[in-house]
């Protein structure tokens, strides 16, 4: 019996442990985000601007000589996009020499690698 009573106890202690360091964790986490939000960390009239405008749009106010315009910008970026994930669908298929599972041993460099792993050891004389 006693040896239970012990158990249960270190269970206890490992238990409230674990716990209390995750309560505490919580707590310093809450604490730095109400900290981050109180008004005297904000940016000021930098983060009145963001507010403002949509999340999603912008707007181009003076262009450079040397910048892309708007429109090419993004018919490259839809490009880019595009190649992206395509290439994604095509990439599993397109590296692969066989179909998974075809061959049992897969190449002779593995064949020659997992015999060498799994063969028996002898020592030496």
């Amino acid at each position: 019996m006693g040896n239970i009573a012990f158990g249960l106890n270190i269970n206890l202690i490992g238990m409230s442990l674990v716990f209390g360091l995750l309560l505490l964790l919580w707590l310093v986490l809450f604490l730095i985000g109400k900290i981050d939000n109180l008004p005297f960390m904000k940016g000021g009239e930098k983060e009145a601007i963001s507010e403002e405008a949509p999340a999603g749009s912008y707007s181009v106010s003076g262009r450079q000589a040397d910048e892309i315009e708007p429109d090419l910008m993004t018919a490259i970026t839809i490009a880019i996009a595009a190649h992206v994930s395509s290439r994604r669908r095509q990439a599993a298929p397109s590296m692969r020499m066989t179909v998974p599972g075809s061959q049992i041993f897969a190449s002779r460099w593995l064949a020659a690698g997992r015999t060498r792993q799994t063969g028996g050891w002898t020592p030496k004389g």
